[in-house]
């Protein structure tokens, strides 16, 4: 049978990193057994699923670069299919129509839970022979003896008595279909052969089973998936973890990093920490997946994409930093080449946000000065530093790194003072917050006339 794989995310919200790397499994799966991965909406809540909520999820596979061979395919197109076979069902003596109220519903579970029972649905219309009516639900007939077998490929063998299910609500008294009817229906009908989804779902699956198996379908393989754990190892939290793919972009993360961060969230292989997308598909085996959860790490994400970061050439990351430079409004048209400051920074930095922040003083006047760093080394006696510094460099002929080092070494010299005491004044003065290069390739960037400029408004900051 051909592997196929799916993703079926609900379009409530933005494409969450659980949902990322689920797709980022599935993809994989079908892509190293030469398979085809399909993208499935489940939008059948109404009331929550939201067209800006899909084009957040299609955003988000997209940028990661998740392409879908079939899809994406809308469970609201699919109702009338739905509806024939909840029909099929019934017709076979496999579903009936339920009245029960929700007083009586609610009563039940009530008594159940202060016996210390498990509250489930107790059959009470299930060989009355209702017809449909205005308030009638239809109920899948659950199997009553017997036990449900998941080979699971990251759980192992997961054996549900049938007797621990109850006959779930296929089919609402509005007629809508529920969530284990059509993800039945759908897997079945698109021939989805490994289902490869969050260990949240593990309750549902024996229940989906039983639908199939009464419908006469292929079962696919199961692969649930531990769920991943925010920074501090507890639960996800949006108050404190990034939980949306598209936030890791506009972060300043490289998408490379990114999915090289999903994969290592639950498998690996070895003792390997990078891998390119190629190596992925190559090494990524289903049944590695580890059964624990895992956890956010800030520092480890950093890490890759500072990796991949210095991987890149100075032209791509330019390139690659172009929407960063947008959101930031920064005009890099007045100052250095953007390639030449490429090749300077692309190591100093963790994200690229962090970048555009880091090179903001090349290409936008100094209006103030770290507070900080201005009472340590603004002091009165900086004055002649600077003063002595600016008449060097207004005679200086070739405004090169070498020789922008020899003045500040002269100045050194000149003045009997130790490196520090030029160095880092004259780097406050050009960058306004202290950080850069080295200080002769910094200054060569920057060019001549606005390292004048700088040092001598510098100079009347200092005397004011």
């Amino acid at each position: 049978m051909k592997v196929r794989t799916r993703f079926a995310p609900s379009p409530t919200g933005y494409l969450h990193i659980g949902g990322a790397r689920t797709a980022l499994f599935s993809w994989l799966y079908a892509k190293k057994m030469g398979g085809e991965f399909i993208l499935r909406i489940e939008d059948t809540d109404r009331e929550r699923s939201t067209q800006e909520a899909v084009d957040a999820i299609l955003e988000g596979m997209s940028w990661l670069g998740l392409d879908h061979d079939e899809g994406p395919i809308y469970q609201t197109h699919r109702y009338d299919r739905y509806k024939e076979v909840i029909k099929s069902l019934l017709d076979q003596g496999d579903a009936y129509y339920c009245n029960c109220s929700r007083e009586r519903l609610d009563k039940m579970r009530e008594e159940q839970m202060a016996n210390k029972q498990k509250p489930k649905y107790d059959a009470c219309c299930r060989d009355k022979g209702l017809t449909e009516a205005e308030d009638t639900v239809v109920r899948f007939k659950n199997p009553l003896q017997g036990a449900v077998e998941i080979n699971d490929h990251v759980r192992g063998t997961v054996v549900i008595s049938n007797q621990e299910l109850d006959d779930l609500i296929i089919e609402r008294s509005d007629g809508n279909p529920t969530y284990n009817l059509t993800v039945v229906v759908d897997d079945w009908d698109m021939n989805i052969s490994h289902v490869i989804r969050g260990d949240d779902h593990l309750n549902n699956t024996p229940r989906q089973i039983n639908i199939l198996k009464a419908l006469g379908a292929n079962i696919p393989e199961y692969a649930h998936v531990p769920m991943i754990n925010g920074t501090d190892g507890k639960k996800l939290s949006k108050r404190r973890d990034a939980v949306s793919v598209m936030q890791y972009r506009d972060e300043g993360y490289l998408k490379e990093a990114v999915i090289n961060y999903l994969v290592r969230l639950g498998w690996s292989h070895g003792d390997q920490e990078v891998f390119s997308l190629d190596e992925m598909v190559e090494k990524f085996d289903i049944d590695a997946i580890n059964k624990s959860s895992s956890s956010l790490s800030v520092e480890k994400l950093q890490w890759l994409n500072q990796y991949y970061m210095k991987q890149m050439t100075a032209e791509a990351l330019a390139e690659e930093l172009q929407f960063y430079i947008q959101q930031a409004n920064l005009d890099v048209s007045n100052g250095p080449d953007l390639i030449e400051v490429m090749k300077v920074y692309q190591e100093r930095c963790a994200t690229l946000v962090e970048l555009v922040e880091d090179i903001r003083y090349f290409y936008e006047d100094i209006t103030e000065y770290n507070p900080k760093q201005a009472k340590k080394q603004f002091k009165p006696e900086a004055t002649d530093v600077l003063q002595s510094l600016k008449e060097a460099y207004e005679g200086l002929e070739n405004w090169r790194a070498e020789d922008i080092h020899k003045v500040v070494e002269s100045t050194v010299e000149m003045l009997g003072v130790g490196f520090g005491k030029v160095g880092q004044p004259l780097r406050l003065a050009v960058t306004g917050h202290g950080k850069s290069p080295s200080i002769d390739i910094t200054l060569e960037l920057l060019g001549k006339k606005e390292t004048l400029s700088r040092l001598g408004k510098a100079i009347e900051f200092i005397e004011s």
